[in-house]
């Protein structure tokens, strides 16, 4: 066995791998050559360290130091100046983790403090593709305690007593849906997995499969085995090549180390596996549209009950969970119900992954116990707000939630808590909006996402939906009427309560709870024919200040449409508001701030 004496993680996350990082990893291996370090030190391709905001990241053990925004120039010199002459390369460090001369572990850096892993503890801490990394940290102990110490009600006792509620949006109890399968009749049981994950800017599991994909297929097996199933499906989408191809081999290694297929453990228990591709569409996150696209089928929902667990893949008894539920199962295994329940709130039991985006300083990938402030999430773990802008909303659950405002910041979060304010859990987005976004936009956003990714299977999301819409772009047009918000409001309600799946039933949020939160935006577009943030086109108005104008004409200069008017060196100049197309050209040209735009 081969010892080094230093450690480089380098993330190979998408994010970090769209910023060259994977070109880095060539470089390193370039480097150790050129200094003569390859049986010295070890290079290891790691998944997502979450902060995303700081990367490509590159951390090097056993100083722990942190290294952020790394550019293909500076391999060359962290490898001379770090790892061949133990000169820690201070300028490249992330900024917090370096602090009075001193390396602050990775778990004190403010974004990390208040994290509590167990779905993504491996993520950025062993190389995915190497399943003795995996094992190393227990990995698939939980499947040989199961299969050699358990018995199948055993595993879903323990499950139940957990609390574990499924990570994929709806929060039903994952205990008691494998006790359902379980308990099924049927010839044949199926489990899945749904990696579709279709929420904008949703990337938890996304990460979980590049950066642990063998803690999926440990837990799968441990599923199927208390169901009673012996073939399993992972339901993920195209778009996602990385964890695709992680996934195929960490199935690979799995199989040729006997933890797949015939026999495992030398218990009699078998368990296949296979990937299912998915073209993308939102829909197909939906449990029965999931389960309509592995069969080869359209992904449309299936009316329920019956319930998958009843019928599924093939007519037969299905467990489906997502992602992120399967990544908690091993260490519930290992630790026992009662730690997982320690965890969290009385009714939302353990953590959370969240994907946190939007106006935030530290975009990136959190865990957090179930409690966790919106505030702290927020401000302690994302950094706040950029520029000092004032905090205005954040919506979780993608386009099946709702926006929360400044008010309810110190809310605990949980899937109760979320729910009584008008949005939901959902799969983990988490889009922060400051005092620039205009309310009445993003809820146009989100629905004419809705409409696009409806299956039309069903009369009131398919035709409703697009109502809604419509009524959005005529208020954000500013020829909306009070009659308008009215009918908006109606058929939003009406959508909510009619529609076949969840797709439907939910695409009414983002516009139910900005119209209760934010409703003096929505008559400032109907009343007042404006748009407070600024945002929408029709509304915006560009104006000249004149005590800042210094009449230097450049503004005139930029307009495509001749409609700025003045004599430079002699006048302020002034915007035709009847001629303005609202390109915004004269603002960005504008070098002395002059221009606003209202």
């Amino acid at each position: 066995m081969d010892l080094f004496r230093s450690h480089v993680l380098v993330c190979g996350g998408t994010g970090c791998a769209s910023s060259d990082s994977f070109k880095m990893i060539d470089e390193f291996d370039e480097a150790f050559k050129k200094y003569g370090l390859e049986k010295e030190v070890k290079l290891v391709k790691t998944g997502c360290f979450g902060l995303c905001e700081a990367g490509p990241i590159v951390i090097v053990y056993p100083e722990g130091a942190f290294y952020s925004h790394v550019k293909l120039s500076d391999i060359d010199r962290i490898t001379e100046e770090h790892l061949l002459k133990g000169r820690i390369v201070t300028d490249l460090l992330y900024k917090e983790s370096y602090v009075g001369d001193q390396i602050k572990a990775i778990d004190e850096v403010g974004f990390y403090k208040k994290q509590t892993r167990i779905a993504l503890r491996n993520c950025g801490v062993i190389n995915p593709e190497v399943i003795e990394e995996y094992i190393a940290y227990d990995g698939y102990k939980a499947l040989g305690k199961v299969l050699t110490e358990m018995q199948p009600e055993e595993v879903v006792d323990i499950m139940k007593r957990s609390g574990l509620r499924g990570r994929g949006g709806g929060g039903f109890p994952a205990g008691l849906k494998w006790e359902f399968t379980a308990k099924a009749e049927g010839d044949e049981k199926y489990v899945a997995c749904n990696a579709d994950e279709g929420d904008p800017g949703a990337f938890m599991d996304r990460s979980v499969l590049e950066g642990d994909p063998h803690v999926v297929i440990e837990a799968m097996a441990i599923a199927a085995y208390a169901a009673g199933a012996n073939r399993g499906y992972v339901y993920i989408r195209a778009e996602y090549p990385i964890a695709v191809e992680r996934l195929e081999i960490a199935i690979g290694q799995a199989r040729e180390n006997g933890l797949l297929g015939k026999d495992i453990f030398g218990t009699g228990f078998d368990f296949e596996l296979e990937i299912r591709l998915g073209a993308g569409a939102f829909v197909c996150g939906e449990e029965t549209a999931l389960i309509n696209s592995i069969e080869g089928k359209r992904g449309m929902p299936r009316p329920r009950p019956p319930f998958p667990a009843q019928k599924g893949i093939w007519n037969k008894p299905t467990l489906l969970n997502n992602v992120e539920t399967y990544a908690n199962v091993p260490r519930i295994i290992l630790n026992g119900a009662e730690w997982f329940a320690s965890i969290g709130t009385e009714k939302s039991k353990g953590t959370k992954v969240f994907a946190l985006g939007g106006k935030i300083n530290n975009t990136g990938l959190v865990e957090i116990a179930m409690g966790t402030t919106l505030k702290e999430v927020i401000y302690d773990i994302g950094g706040g707000i950029p520029d000092g802008k004032a905090f205005k909303a954040v919506q979780t659950g993608g386009p099946s939630g709702g926006c929360i405002t400044a008010e309810h910041l110190d809310t605990p979060i949980d899937y109760d808590n979320l729910i009584e304010l008008g949005s939901m859990m959902g799969s983990g987005g988490m889009i922060v909006m400051d005092e620039d976004n205009c309310m009445v936009d993003i809820a146009r956003f989100f629905l004419d996402f809705t409409v696009e990714e409806s299956c039309g299977k069903c009369t009131p999301c398919r035709e409703g939906t697009k109502r809604m819409l419509e009524l959005l772009d005529i208020i954000s047009e500013g020829k909306g009427t009070v009659a308008d918000l009215d009918k908006l409001e109606s058929l939003a309600k009406t959508i909510k309560s009619s529609s076949l799946c969840g797709l439907g039933q939910t695409a009414p949020n983002p516009v139910l709870s900005t119209l209760k939160y934010f409703r003096d935006e929505y008559d400032a577009h109907v009343h007042d024919k404006s748009c407070p943030a600024g945002v929408c086109k029709a509304l915006a108005k560009y104006l000249v200040v004149s005590e800042l104008c210094k009449k230097c004409g450049i503004c005139a200069k930029k307009c495509p449409v001749d409609c700025i008017s003045g004599v430079k060196g002699k006048e302020v100049y002034l915007i035709d508001q009847e001629k303005c197309i609202k390109c915004g050209a004269c603002l960005e040209a504008c070098p002395f701030k002059a221009i606003v735009k209202k």
